[in-house]
């Protein structure tokens, strides 16, 4: 709730088939209420992942072999992803930038798991609502 408060995006550092288990639209609506802007994970659940992309949260996947062990994360660390932008296309690759307390930048390779072009669209508008709500006014906006 500090982040939240000075308005400092989140990010989650996850594991294998993140976002398992029964309420997965209330966990991707709880992740994008806290602030959470992206999830890197091993891997996503299938639903999940879709849910995310619909809340506006980007889902990334670490490459094989890639870890929060492996890259030895200790919570201190800040992230930026790049490579997003308005020519971002489906299971894209991207550079997720961690920076240690101590000066040292990682660059990791990632993909992108916004998996379809409608994705694309929904998280562009921060989730499939604003996106709905969007494509409802444009089209009363024509129509008068």
């Amino acid at each position: 709730m500090e982040y939240q408060r000075r308005g400092t995006p989140l990010v989650i550092i996850a594991g294998h088939e993140y976002g398992t288990g029964s309420s997965r639209d209330w966990a991707a609506k709880g992740t994008q209420l806290l602030g959470v802007k992206a999830v890197v994970a091993q891997s996503f659940e299938r639903i999940h992942r879709s849910n995310l992309v619909g809340m506006g949260v980007l889902p990334l996947q670490f490459k094989e072999g890639t870890t929060a062990q492996t890259l030895q994360l200790d919570g201190t660390e800040t992230y930026d992803v790049l490579g997003l932008g308005p020519a971002l296309q489906p299971q894209q690759d991207l550079t997720f930038r961690l920076t240690r307390r101590s000066g040292e930048v990682v660059n990791l390779p990632v993909r992108c798991r916004i998996d379809t072009p409608i994705e694309i669209d929904y998280y562009r508008h921060g989730g499939i609502l604003p996106y709905v709500l969007r494509q409802i006014i444009a089209k009363n906006g024509t129509e008068n």
